[in-house]
């Protein structure tokens, strides 16, 4: 099997270098024409595992992204963590002058991300025909809300947009409330996490098939969403069900919820099992509910939930959160105190594990933000530099692309770049 020109490269360096840190998809390159979330996501997870992603913006005004808080003097902290690991330049798709610019970027290059609409750069000149007369083994993730056809295509939309469509809102509140948003906009991470695994899978098929053209991966975020949600659709298609919300209650396992202690904290608690039941009525002291027929099995349980729940929560209510905890600890069921961001950055686990490392940063000297996930026993990725600054790399890259200074200078004040 001849591997994928990418990965060649990427033995060849294992091969010569004692360095085992630059991720297990050093050689990979990447061209990154996305904006906001979901595309800048998905390149920003291959960049994490060592692949060299170039993200390109628009002159002066740059990825959306920026404008969105928080911001610290000015400066766009959310874009610091998502455009992590990639140098930025900027390239105006819009102008004639930026084609010839973006096929010497692509000629080499692995991997293309885009979230526009669809045909969006079509009507630009930036056709798959004309991606792949110049580089006819590159791979094209194209990341839209809906997808590349079908009636919905070119509808504008955004992260809560997706998540309402895929029914993951309507599932998300309490049982007789509205439904509700999450304060972060997940869909976005999903679509991503899909469009990194497609990129993986797709440069696998080149591998496997050397002689074979790259191809377009459709990443729909909606149908992202949908697709984790799992069981919904199987629940409607044979039972009829249509599943709404029930506040933190788990829909699946009882007891299972937000409890309260005596002192005022909260911990999130399930007994998905039989035996954790029985251990987690043993840490409360309620080992009578083992023997009650209204809690025997957890089909049953679900069914009398709520009296369920009320025996447990006042349980629980007499307690604070270090007493329940030990006991929990001691007979092995499994909880968690309700974080905030502060109790992420004091937790000893997290601090031995290194969960969040500081970074260098140009514009702020140093930030702190997540480690790579998942870890590479032989190839561990590493956080080189957060976000870059806008074009901060346009010398480096346009220099390599065999621009000189005075003709980058010239294309800068013109606005192509």
């Amino acid at each position: 099997m001849i591997p994928h020109p990418a990965i060649a490269d990427y033995i060849g360096h294992m091969n010569t270098s004692t360095s085992s840190n630059a991720g297990p998809l050093a050689g990979l390159r990447i061209v990154d024409l996305s904006t906001v979330v979901a595309g800048p996501f998905a390149a920003g997870l291959l960049a994490d595992y060592g692949a060299d992603v170039i993200k390109i913006e628009v002159p002066d005004a740059g990825d959306a992204l920026r404008a969105l808080a928080p911001h610290k003097n000015g400066v766009p902290l959310w874009w610091k963590v998502t455009n992590r690991n990639k140098k930025g330049v900027t390239l105006d798709l819009h102008r004639e002058e930026a084609r010839p610019l973006l096929a010497e970027l692509i000629r080499d290059r692995d991997v293309l991300v885009e979230n526009f609409r669809p045909g969006t750069l079509a009507r630009w000149g930036i056709t798959k025909e004309w991606l792949h007369s110049i580089n006819p083994r590159l791979t094209i993730l194209r990341v839209t809300g809906f997808g590349q056809d079908g009636p919905y295509a070119n509808k504008p939309g955004f992260a809560r947009v997706f998540e309402s469509m895929s029914g993951f809102t309507q599932i998300c509140g309490e049982e007789n409330g509205p439904p509700l948003h999450l304060g972060y906009p997940i869909s976005d991470a999903v679509g991503g996490l899909f469009g990194a695994i497609g990129v993986l899978a797709a440069l696998y098929r080149l591998q496997a098939n050397p002689a074979e053209a790259g191809q377009e991966i459709d990443c729909s975020v909606t149908e992202a969403m949908l697709r984790v949600l799992e069981f919904l659709p199987i629940e409607y298609d044979q039972l009829g069900s249509i599943r709404s919300r029930s506040g933190n209650r788990s829909q699946y396992a009882a007891p299972g919820n937000v409890y309260r202690t005596s002192d005022g904290r909260w911990a999130s608690i399930a007994t998905s099992t039989q035996s954790i039941f029985v251990r987690f009525c043993t840490a409360l002291n309620l080992e009578h509910l083992v023997a009650d027929p209204r809690f025997a099995t957890n089909r049953v349980r679900v069914e009398h939930r709520d009296a369920l729940d009320d025996l447990v929560a006042q349980a629980i209510g007499e307690l604070t959160l270090t007493e329940l905890g030990e006991r929990l600890d001691r007979n092995e069921v499994g909880f968690s105190p309700i974080y905030d961001i502060a109790d992420v950055f004091a937790d000893p686990h997290f601090k031995a594990r290194q969960t969040l490392v500081k970074v260098p940063d140009n514009e702020l000297g140093e930030v702190t933000m997540q480690n790579i996930v998942p870890r590479f026993s032989e190839t561990p990725g590493v956080v080189r530099i957060a976000g870059p600054a806008l074009g901060e790399h346009n010398r480096e890259v346009w220099g390599e692309c065999g621009l000189t200074e005075d003709e980058i200078v010239r294309l800068q004040e013109k606005k192509v770049i």
